[in-house]
């Protein structure tokens, strides 16, 4: 015999109630996991029962977070208020106003890129090239900028790198005076007319005794005796 049909109405046996609720509740819960499990669903289960004991069931790690976006969602929807027929003609009035204004930045965007000349008369094209005149100033000033930029930058590494060889430099020879062996000082030949300090002095002979001096006696007869010659008389031989 197949199950009579239940009438939706509080049940008024307390003991009846609460198996009900009971088997109820965990057919509820046990429903709540299935749909999660086979639809990918996100769900949150929170059931409060006659005597206040709180039951419930989330399919994500957090409750918190499932209540929060519904919380996002409700504000939403309320906030969204179906805009009226002025508020959609502003809309449409202030959107053909953009759209003309990209229409006329594309334009000029293509004649400055040398397109679409032709329609252009003489004044516009002095104006566009004025325009391109400047744009070009600009870009070689801001590119000479950036070439000085660049140009400090690598002095600047110069100077660095230069440091760093010179201190590289002065520790080497540090290195190289610690690591030699000790020379002795190279004394220099000192010559016979030289003093301690390489300086030229003249040389004495040592002193002689008395008797190595002899006195030279002067004879009366040896006097200097001058002849006359004639200049008529031929020369000698031995002058011949």
């Amino acid at each position: 015999m197949g199950r009579g049909k239940v009438v939706l109405q509080r049940i008024e046996n307390k003991i009846s109630r609460q198996v009900t609720f009971a088997k109820r509740r965990n057919g509820l819960l046990k429903k709540a996991y299935e749909l999660s499990i086979l639809c990918d669903a996100e769900v949150a289960l929170v059931l409060f029962s006659h005597a206040g004991r709180l039951y419930q069931f989330s399919s994500s790690s957090n409750m918190l977070k499932t209540l929060e976006r519904y919380q996002r969602y409700i504000f939403a929807s309320q906030d969204a208020v179906v805009p009226t027929s002025d508020e959609m003609q502003n809309n449409y009035l202030e959107y053909m106003e953009l759209k003309a204004r990209v229409e006329v930045l594309q334009h000029s965007q293509r004649n400055l890129l040398g397109e679409d000349l032709a329609p252009l008369k003489t004044s516009e094209l002095d104006q566009l090239e004025s325009q391109v005149g400047k744009t070009l100033r600009q870009i070689r000033s801001r590119k000479t900028q950036v070439l000085l930029d660049e140009l400090c930058d690598l002095k600047r590494k110069e100077h660095m790198l230069e440091d760093a060889n010179l201190t590289l430099k002065r520790k080497l020879d540090e290195m190289e005076v610690d690591t030699a062996p000790p020379h002795p000082p190279q004394q220099q030949q000192q010559l016979p007319w030289q003093n301690d300090h390489g300086v030229a002095v003249p040389s004495y002979a040592p002193p002689q005794p008395d008797h190595f001096f002899q006195a030279l006696e002067c004879s009366p007869s040896l006097q200097p005796a001058f002849r006359c010659m004639d200049v008529n008389q031929p020369p000698p031989a031995w002058m011949a």
